[in-house]
């Protein structure tokens, strides 16, 4: 049996137990503490933390997340550290108020409920839930490859006010271990295995600056989400959101965002379209040329006033970060969840 160890972060003066087993992530997981994170997979750095004491190892991580420089000093990603003394971190990214708030993760079971074509290339996924399942709109959830010990990783579109079932939506690739399976592999009343939930690109409660959503492709699913909840909870909160598609033949839920933006403040909802601007078969909405990430310095320019949210392909998180960099916006005032190459999907 693995030994276990006690780990105080700081500066939030909180403990709890890890095992030399499971990562630092994980224990905190286990036991309701909602760490900052990302992709879990040592890649993208948002649960980057310090080392004041202890003993700890990492493994199999992106020197692109944490660089052999930083490693060297003491900085580690908790999503791939394992500890083997008791140990005191400093969180350098934290949210205090919702550090004792997390949804302890859970093992649910779940059946296809529908399979439905958005586009040509995005899916809506529906599961039903066998027992219930409870998250926070925005966050994601591991969905078990069937017939395999493999996961992917994929936002909620969805809010509690359908706990029975949970809508994800896919993009397919070329071979995608699980997003292939969505054609020809994948049935109504198949069984899932789900894990979740998973995430931190999720509303924070008291906040009142104005909203910024920034999307594309599947990164339709958590905004979608959280639009959801806005409306449903009567949120006050000025909201604009911007997504980027190639052509109006990408676009999608498009009723249901116009819909929904009545119920809001000052809701904005723009089309960026990368390739073609044929007007799209929706309805009055705003269509603009350029990447979205073009289109967003164009109208924001007070953005840096704004909490904004990101949802899409690595190439435009990577662009809408440098974006917000320049215009100054505050780390703390931005959101995002952000995956692994499409690739593996």
């Amino acid at each position: 049996m693995a030994d276990t160890h006690r780990i105080n972060f700081e500066p939030v003066d909180i403990e709890m137990e890890v095992d030399e087993e499971e990562t630092v992530l994980d224990a905190a997981f286990r036991q309701g503490i909602h760490l900052m994170h990302g992709c879990r997979e040592g890649r993208c750095s948002a649960c980057k933390s310090y080392v004041l004491d202890g003993e700890i190892q990492m493994e199999d991580y992106s020197t692109f997340a944490c660089n052999d420089a930083e490693a060297d000093e003491g900085y580690v990603l908790l999503c791939r550290s394992r500890v083997f003394s008791d140990c005191t971190i400093e969180l350098l990214n934290f949210d205090e108020d919702e550090l004792l708030g997390g949804i302890a993760i859970q093992d649910v079971r779940t059946r296809v409920a529908a399979i439905e074509s958005m586009t040509k290339d995005i899916v809506s996924l529906r599961l039903q839930v066998v027992g219930a399942y409870e998250f926070k709109p925005g966050q994601y959830s591991d969905l078990q490859i069937p017939g395999t010990e493999e996961h992917r990783s994929f936002s909620m579109a969805t809010t509690q006010s359908t706990p029975g079932q949970v809508e994800f939506l896919i993009k397919k690739y070329p071979g995608g271990r699980f997003s292939s399976l969505l054609e020809d592999g994948i049935s109504v009343g198949d069984e899932i295995s789900l894990t979740g939930p998973y995430g931190s690109f999720t509303l924070k409660q008291g906040h009142v600056l104005p909203v910024v959503f920034i999307g594309g492709g599947a990164g339709m699913a958590p905004i979608l989400s959280l639009l959801r909840h806005m409306s449903e909870t009567g949120n006050t909160r000025q909201v604009h959101f911007y997504y980027g598609a190639r052509t109006a033949q990408d676009l999608f839920y498009v009723d249901e965002i116009l819909e929904l933006g009545k119920g809001l403040t000052d809701f904005t909802f723009v089309a960026c379209f990368s390739e073609s601007m044929d007007p799209p078969p929706f309805g009055p909405i705003t269509c603009e040329e350029g990447n979205v990430t073009d289109v967003v310095s164009r109208r924001e320019p007070e953005i840096r006033k704004s909490e904004v949210y990101l949802c899409g392909p690595p190439p435009m998180v990577d662009a809408a970060l440098e974006l917000l960099e320049a215009d100054s916006t505050p780390r703390d005032q931005v959101f995002y969840d952000k995956f692994t190459s499409p690739a593996f999907e």
